[in-house]
């Protein structure tokens, strides 16, 4: 099948459609060494916090923060 197609395709799915299958094609081209890593990088970070040893932070400011360090 053409690109063109396909595309064409794709683009008549709804947005909810569109957004699966752009994860799916997105994930089709990760290495799965990289996921592996971060999937045990996250479940290292969430037992950190589990256990109090580090703080959450709301992401509204986290970005608030990120923000004004650009602006400064």
């Amino acid at each position: 099948m053409k690109l063109a197609i396909l595309e064409k395709q794709a683009l008549q799915l709804s947005a909810p459609d569109r957004a699966i299958l752009a994860d799916h094609l997105l994930q089709s081209l990760e290495d799965p060494s990289i996921r592996s890593a971060w999937d045990r990088e996250s479940a290292d970070r969430l037992a950190a916090y589990d256990r109090g040893e580090v703080a959450a932070r709301d992401a509204e400011d986290v970005i608030a923060d990120a923000r004004n360090s650009l602006t400064q």
